[in-house]
């Protein structure tokens, strides 16, 4: 019987490549493709963030019905680090409010203009300074009320890396006399029960291209069939080496954006040159890019999704323990 051989073990590793406010852009690298589908379906359905859940409607005159309103208040992004402080409203069993719920005015008065008055996520009284509206800029008219002097001094200490002045999001115009006066709780949640819980706008992986040049076919072009290969791939994918008269594969970070568009291979058969380059994909490194809604930051949603994968393994990894013991005693019995 010949011996089994064990499994290869990998050691996963993240390389960041690029970061701002709302965007990460890193290589998952020495893993294969399930863990990686695994972690982007984690990135978009299972990192906790805020999101408005209920809505008691107090007055609507608007043109818009009740639930319109309610479903685009649901949709408006909120700052969302204090999520992994709260529970979920299913699963306590506990008296305390401030555990599941966070609460939320929005209140217009009559409206007094000749013109259009546009009722924006920057009207809703915040009543805790950190839980509210992406990009919150309270207005004039609710200075002072639900902690908006704290806001205001939030918005001072803002650095030039946190982020656009960004206006506020629309919810429903009002014409003269119509009014909109309603309460909120946010409530913690997650994207697979709901897509306002999801904390990116995207999250999405390519493979890493492994190019090969057919040497002994590129010499057989000239110099003019080259330069016009080399012109034919919109990423910049080669380069004409001009002392050596060779095309070689450009700068890494240009291969790796490559968008397996396939023009380089239309043109080689063009040139009559089939098989004058390689293009696979490696089977073990993936680059991902993740765009934050703005609930949390890019990081910190990649973060919280390996944590919630690694709570995922500890489970898994604990039922085969439990199964195995009953194996076991199955077979002592």
């Amino acid at each position: 019987m010949a011996p089994t051989t064990e499994p290869k073990q990998r050691s996963p590793s993240i390389v960041v490549q690029e970061l701002t406010h709302e965007k990460i852009r890193f290589a998952l690298l020495h893993t294969d493709t399930s863990v990686a589908n695994a972690l982007r379906r984690v990135i978009i359905a299972e990192v906790p963030t805020l999101a408005i859940d209920l809505v008691d409607v107090i007055e609507n005159t608007s043109c818009l019905c009740d639930e319109f309103i309610a479903h685009r208040l649901g949709l408006i992004p909120l700052l969302s680090e204090k999520a992994v402080e709260m529970e979920f409203p299913y699963d306590y069993a506990g008296d305390d409010e401030s555990v599941t719920d966070v609460h939320f005015e929005l209140n217009t008065g009559i409206c007094a203009s000749a013109e259009t008055v546009d009722v924006t996520s920057n009207d809703l009284v915040c009543y805790d300074p950190r839980v509210a509206p992406v990009n919150y800029h309270p207005g004039e008219s609710i200075k002072g009320k639900g902690g908006a002097m704290e806001f205001e001094a939030q918005a001072a200490a803002r650095g030039p890396d946190d982020g656009p002045d960004i206006p506020g999001v629309v919810i429903v115009k009002l014409r003269r006399g119509q009014q909109i006066n309603m309460r909120c709780v946010a409530r913690k949640g997650v994207g697979r029960d709901h897509a306002k819980w999801q904390p990116v706008a995207t999250a999405t992986y390519r493979f890493e291209p492994e190019i090969t040049i057919n040497e002994e076919l590129m010499a057989t072009l000239t110099e003019e069939e080259k330069m016009a290969f080399v012109e034919s791939s919109p990423t910049a994918l080669f380069r004409y080496d001009e002392a050596t008269r060779r095309v070689v594969v450009d700068a890494p970070d240009q291969a790796r954006s490559y968008g397996y568009d396939g023009e380089c291979l239309k043109k080689a058969e063009e040139l009559g040159k089939p098989g004058l380059v390689d293009i696979r994909a490696k089977e073990d490194a993936f680059h991902f890019t993740v765009e934050s809604t703005g609930a949390l930051r890019p990081e910190e949603i990649v973060v919280n999704a390996l944590k919630v994968l690694e709570r995922k393994m500890e489970v898994t990894r604990g039922e085969l323990d439990i199964l195995e013991r009953e194996q076991d005693e199955q077979v002592a019995m």
